[in-house]
């Protein structure tokens, strides 16, 4: 007798390593992206100065070129 599949065309058995595989591949992806908005923090915080955005930018800034950086 043929083996009983699901609505998806998988059985119970491609199922479970499907999910396996897929969660492995979550979990990785989001410590991928938790790495990566620790090193965007480190280089530029998210959040502005008590000044605000624009005041936080031009502090240090000398010219034009070194605003742009």
């Amino acid at each position: 007798m043929a083996e009983e599949r699901s609505l998806s065309g998988l059985t119970d058995e491609e199922a479970k390593e499907f999910h396996t595989v897929f969660s492995f591949s979550a979990t990785v992806f989001f410590v991928v992206v938790i790495i990566a908005h620790v090193l965007a923090y480190s280089w530029r915080p998210f959040w502005p100065g008590p000044q605000g955005w624009v005041q936080s930018l031009l502090d240090g800034a000398t010219n034009v070129t070194s605003f742009l950086v």
